[in-house]
């Protein structure tokens, strides 16, 4: 029976190699995975060395992102307050901008009311022909005061207006509002209105 050579040799070199990875040592290990080991070894030696740096890191990480946090927060709290400012704002312009609407249309109403009167006594004038020089007189003067009443009603208006254009442009120091001529626009009517009644009971 023949021997089998060629497998009886590959076995040998087969042990011989074995035996040879089993007795390597960490000398013969590359230098890099020596100097790795050698750190490892020497953050493992050092009293928490290892953990330290860690810890620190994580701390840094942490407090980073409380700040940015910190930063996001009060921007978003500065935004907040500069909506309610302008909403607050726009709320106060546009009370003021109605507040304008309704003195404009009272203040219309008022030099539409001395106007009617002014006419109506108007016909009177044809009944004070032969009346005495007083009824004419007083006439005369309550004519004066409801044309005085549409003259304050329109110069209130235009006050009104340009208050209302000043708010427009982002002036609101000063309110809406017609002055004296307002008062004085209602204050001549009745006086107008007064007289010129006075003046028909004297015919």
């Amino acid at each position: 029976m023949p021997v089998p050579w060629l497998q009886l040799i590959d076995a040998a070199l087969g042990v011989a190699n074995f035996a040879r990875g089993r007795k390597a040592t960490p000398e013969t290990a590359p230098p890099r995975d020596q100097a790795l080991q050698q750190q490892l070894d020497a953050g493992a030696r050092a009293p928490g060395g290892l953990e330290a740096r860690m810890a620190g890191v994580v701390v840094a990480a942490l407090k980073e992102a409380f700040d940015r946090d910190s930063r996001r927060l009060e921007l978003e709290r500065e935004q907040l307050a500069a909506e309610r400012q302008r909403a607050e704002r726009a709320m106060k312009l546009e009370l003021q901008r109605q507040a304008g609407d309704r003195e404009i249309g009272r203040l219309r109403l008022l030099a539409g009311v001395a106007g009617l009167a002014w006419i109506a006594t108007l016909f009177l004038s044809t009944r004070l022909a032969g009346a005495p020089v007083s009824a004419r007189v007083t006439l005369g003067v309550g004519w004066l005061l409801l044309l005085g009443a549409v003259a304050a009603s329109f110069i209130a208006q235009s006050r009104v207006a340009e208050a209302m254009d000043a708010l427009a442009g982002g002036d609101d120091r000063q309110g809406i509002r017609s002055s004296g001529w307002g008062a004085l626009t209602l204050v001549f009517m009745l006086g107008g209105l007064a007289l010129a009644g006075l003046a028909a009971l004297m015919l």
